[in-house]
């Protein structure tokens, strides 16, 4: 029987959409049977697969259209090129190599496509997620990524595999299911095409959210997910309208809400509440200049003078901000093994440093899962808003930080990064918004050992003992913001400093390492002069890795704050009350006890009644939370909200459909905070009145 040409031009896409659909069924196959959460039923079995079968249709699908008309399109822009340089005349000549350059295009998408499947197991051993920001965000730093791939994984065998068997997919497609495309006319092309595409884009309007969010936990729901539909959505939400797409609430109501959450004993407001803002006119508009006037009086009505004795010295402050330090590598703080046993601290000498001398936080939350998070919260006390952070924005120039804070009180003010000051948008984050100087990688002369993300943590520590002696002998106080890279993947230091062999390249060997560089640190730094009159910040960017069931994973967020240095710690101290990560530059400017101005979301968590204002914020992929009290609102894209019950501390959270006034109170809480948030920034108000910032 002879099929026509117009039936045969159909079977090589639809080849390809089959191949990639039954490679996705494989992959979440391994993954359920390699991730699946303990409480997993049969019914999450089902729903899981079922709901896969669905979008892994529709993304295949999708995919392979993209493919093929990218391909068709690329390869007639370079014959057209070819042709145009050559000088010969007309595109004729060219013709035959056209189908050439085209299947060329098809192979290396095979390659990549099958290289996307191999990536995603990694991805989900090591984020228990398809691919989300963090991969999106990855794309960006390509020297980091690519030096970070290449020492943990066998590369050359991985990219050969997946040329192998893109290959053959390739050649298996062309042999037995050959695009029969010569013999269509032009015209009959064209409708070819349009038909694919509006099948593929009615197919898209099938996707809902409800086919991924169907269960309790977040695992089960990553499981369901397709990895390239998930990329996907992430890249094209990364700035999104917050109004349009999260909970609001009255905007002046939002601003009261905050002010009373923000309020303090010790710390007196600077303006009144801000009145009814403006209504929309005749035309549905709100007058801009009348806006703005209303968002200076909000904004105002925030600002707090807090109490201090201008007397005091200028303490300086000494900020080290750890790589992946979550508190799951103390054994103080908890430390288990997988069956649930008490394991042994892999930070002997900052538990050493904490029995002895330090103060430790030990319910503190990372406000996200990556290091920008990380910046924006503990140096801007500013909420982890859904989309990019703040560092990652166009608006952020002259936000508030603690740098600003304290350069207006006459600190100098330094911040050291161990990789280059490109990643992240370190370099213009710290230069605008406070810090006089940054040391980054290429300033580090004869590092005694280089990550892929940049020198190891003693040669960063090394360098900044340096510039902190410096800074002491000319006289005025000073702010050292340190940022460190050892503790990540591919997990690689220096030889000799701890009896583990650096070759074997472990998370568990990593963190020693970093404990030891500490711990060398501050047995140089007690020789210094600088040592009696400086406080010394240890924190978490964030924890180790994304793990847990819930769509926002805290225990996993759970991180350290250790603060040491004679000049405000006088015995060691646990501090148990319950804080975030906005919290800890308002608890470091309380303890230099002089009088600051802000606008700083955090509060001091060392004062008597900090345990009543505790509100932690978080943020993952494109959701984020409020906690209090054993109770967690989660605010998803397309205004979804979850509520959640338990300790975080013991994993423990379940969701809740019940819920109470308490519950109540907190989502409101969190809906105003957020939403002040978006408002400050994008406006450009998250910075002191001019006539306070001079």
């Amino acid at each position: 029987m002879t099929i026509s040409p117009r039936l045969r031009q159909h079977a090589f896409p639809l080849y390809l959409s089959a191949v990639a659909f039954v490679a996705w069924q494989v992959l979440r196959l391994a993954l359920w049977l390699g991730f699946k959460p303990a409480g997993a039923t049969v019914g999450d079995a089902l729903l899981t697969f079922v709901s896969g079968i669905h979008r892994d249709a529709v993304t295949a699908l999708a995919a392979t259209t993209l493919l093929i008309a990218l391909t068709a399109l690329i390869t007639t822009l370079i014959m057209v090129v070819v042709a145009a340089v050559t000088y010969l005349p007309g595109f004729r000549l060219w013709r035959p190599l056209w189908p050439v350059v085209f299947r060329l295009g098809i192979l290396i998408g095979c390659a990549a496509g099958v290289f996307l499947v191999m990536s995603e197991w990694f991805f989900f051993d090591e984020f228990e997620s398809r691919f989300n920001t963090v991969a999106i965000d990855y794309l960006i730093y390509p020297h980091e990524v690519f030096t970070n791939i290449w020492e943990s994984y066998p590369v050359v065998w991985i990219i050969a595999g997946c040329a192998i068997v893109g290959g053959g997919i390739w050649w298996a497609g062309l042999r037995f299911f050959p695009p029969h495309w010569s013999a269509l006319t032009t015209g009959e092309r064209i409708k070819t095409l349009a038909l694919w595409l509006c099948g593929v884009v009615a197919a898209c309007f099938t996707l809902c959210n409800g086919e991924v969010s169907f269960s309790s936990q977040r695992v089960v729901n990553e499981l369901a997910n397709n990895g390239l539909a998930s990329g996907v959505r992430a890249a094209w939400s990364r700035n999104l309208s917050y109004a349009a797409f999260y909970p609001v609430a009255d905007r002046a109501e939002s601003f009261r809400r905050v002010r009373a959450q923000l309020a303090e004993p010790g710390a007196e407001f600077i303006a009144p509440e801000a009145g009814p803002a403006p209504a929309q006119g005749a035309d549905g508009k709100v007058d801009p200049e009348a806006d703005a006037r209303w968002l200076d009086a909000a904004r105002d009505s925030l600002v707090r003078r807090i109490a201090g004795d201008a007397a005091r010295p200028r303490l300086n402050v000494c900020f080290i901000i750890e790589e992946s330090l979550g508190s799951e590598f103390w054994g103080s703080m908890g430390r288990l093994r997988k069956n649930g046993q008490p394991d042994f601290s892999l930070m002997p000498e900052m538990e050493a440093l904490a029995r002895t001398e330090g103060m430790l936080f030990t319910r503190l939350f990372a406000d996200g899962n990556r290091t920008i998070r990380g910046l924006e919260a503990l140096l801007s006390s500013f909420p982890p808003l859904p989309g990019d952070s703040i560092l990652a924005r166009d608006k952020t120039v002259g936000v508030e930080s603690i740098a600003q804070v304290l350069k207006r009180d006459g600190y100098e003010t330094l911040f050291l990064y161990g990789g280059y000051g490109t990643f992240d948008y370190i370099r213009s984050y710290s230069l605008s918004n406070g810090w006089n100087r940054l040391i980054e990688q290429g300033q580090i002369v004869n590092p005694a050992h280089i990550t892929a993300w940049g020198v190891s943590d003693e040669d960063l520590l090394h360098r900044g003992i340096e510039e902190m002696r410096a800074l002491h002998v000319s006289g005025k106080p000073f702010l050292t913001t340190f940022l460190t890279v050892s503790n990540h993947r591919p997990f690689t230091y220096p030889a000799g400093r701890i009896p583990e062999d650096p070759n074997e390249q472990t998370r568990v060997n990593a963190t020693k390492y970093a404990d030891w560089a500490l711990g060398d640190f501050f047995r140089r730094a007690r020789q210094e002069k600088f040592w009696t009159d400086t406080i010394f910040v240890v924190v978490g960017d964030h924890g180790a890795r994304v793990y847990g069931s819930q769509t926002i994973p805290m225990k996993s967020y759970q991180v350290p704050l250790l603060i040491a240095g004679p000049a405000v710690v006088k015995e060691p101290r646990r501090v148990d009350v319950l804080g975030c990560q906005l919290d800890v530059a308002p608890t470091v400017l309380a303890l230099i006890g002089r009088p600051w101005t802000s606008v700083f979301f955090g509060h001091d968590l060392l004062k008597p009644d900090a345990a009543a204002r505790s509100l932690c914020l978080m943020h993952h992929n494109r959701s984020i939370a409020v906690y209090r009290d054993d109770r967690q609102i989660v605010f998803g894209l397309n205004k979804i909200v979850e509520y959640w019950s338990g300790n975080p501390s013991l994993g423990t959270m379940q969701r809740v459909h019940q819920i109470d006034d308490a519950f109540k109170a907190i989502e409101a809480a969190g809906i105003a905070m957020f939403q002040v948030a978006d408002e400050l920034y994008i406006h450009g108000r998250y910075k002191l009145p001019e006539k306070l910032a001079r």
